[in-house]
């Protein structure tokens, strides 16, 4: 197992590197000019050369993509306005339009994406699951029709205007704000609750039918029919042993979408006003803020890339079947 996670971690560096290449280039080596997108419409020539010679874009294209990685080990010094502006290590470059390094504008955003995630997650997992287990033991009952129903329902929304109509009306929620975690727990919680509950019924849909169908597939292996023969309660055989091995591709498709909305999280973070990484990449999508782009993308092929490794590792834990090799 020990090898398969090493193997795993080298392809999941070469993909970071990949990507990050690949983007380098569509960014750095389109026909535009960076130089000139980073500085802007009323650019002089000292903002403009000064730009230039910081992103190293004076020297041959594989100078240009050493430096970069070579920012993310040990830091870069860039020159803004006459200073010499430090990035230590890792650094995603320099924000010439927001005069502050890219690392630090993602280390204010991301703590704020990560909660608004994970408080979503733990909403729509609970739910779905409950709602799913329920309906496969119930299965053709008027329960099962309506929880299907409803959950195709909700699912045929787009979910912008779920946002929507959470954010516009729902005013017996506490205001949207994000406040730190270590500050105030409580307001941190208050703050993210109307937002927590958009992600949760918007996404408690697909889980629910994703676990329903894994339940019932799940309640007619041989195991299941093996642990009641021995007389075992229905409870344990349910819980502690078909739900076991149900979870399986519902921990797959959690990973997927745990590190898809880590970097997708635009329409939340827009509609209530929370300033995470995807209302950061978004605004700096429509200034042309390359270094930011570059950083964004740095940012989710890494979330992507691990949270398929954490799941990978994970399917020991819930099914002993599977073997990592």
């Amino acid at each position: 197992m020990l090898l398969y996670i090493l193997r795993r971690i080298l392809i999941a560096i070469s993909v970071v590197a990949v990507t990050l290449i690949a983007s380098f280039a569509l960014f750095y080596v389109a026909p535009t000019d960076p130089a000139g997108v980073l500085c802007g419409e009323r650019c002089t020539p000292a903002r403009y050369e000064e730009i230039r010679r910081s992103l190293n874009l004076d020297e041959p294209l594989p100078s240009q993509v050493g430096n970069y990685f070579k920012g993310l080990v040990v830091g870069r010094t860039y020159e803004s306005g006459g200073t010499t502006v430090e990035c230590e290590a890792p650094c995603l470059g320099y924000s010439y339009l927001l005069g502050q390094p890219v690392t630090k504008l993602f280390a204010q955003a991301i703590p704020v994406t990560f909660s608004l995630v994970l408080g979503g997650a733990i909403v729509y997992v609970s739910v779905g699951l409950l709602a799913g287990v329920f309906a496969a033991r119930r299965r053709g009952t008027l329960f099962d029709r309506v929880t299907v129903g409803v959950s195709l329902i909700l699912n045929s929304i787009p979910y912008f205007i779920v946002a929507l109509i959470i954010s516009l009306y729902a005013t017996f929620l506490p205001p949207t704000q994000y406040t730190k975690l270590f500050e105030n727990p409580a307001m941190w919680a208050s703050g993210l609750l109307a937002a927590w509950l958009c992600l949760g019924l918007a996404n408690a849909a697909s889980y629910t039918r994703y676990s329903r169908g894994s339940m019932i597939e799940s309640l007619g292996e041989d195991f299941v029919r093996t642990a009641r023969a021995k007389g075992l309660t229905e409870r344990k055989v349910v819980y502690g042993h078909g739900l076991r091995a149900a979870l399986t591709p519902v921990a797959s498709i959690l990973g997927v979408d745990l590190a898809y909305q880590l970097t997708n999280t635009v329409f939340t973070e827009t509609i209530f006003g929370l300033p995470g990484v995807g209302l950061m990449t978004l605004r700096a999508f429509f200034t042309f803020d390359l270094p930011v782009l570059m950083g964004g993308v740095l940012v989710g092929s890494i979330a992507l890339v691990t949270m398929n490794l954490i799941v990978d590792v994970l399917y020991t834990v819930l099914d002993p079947r599977v073997r990592l090799s």
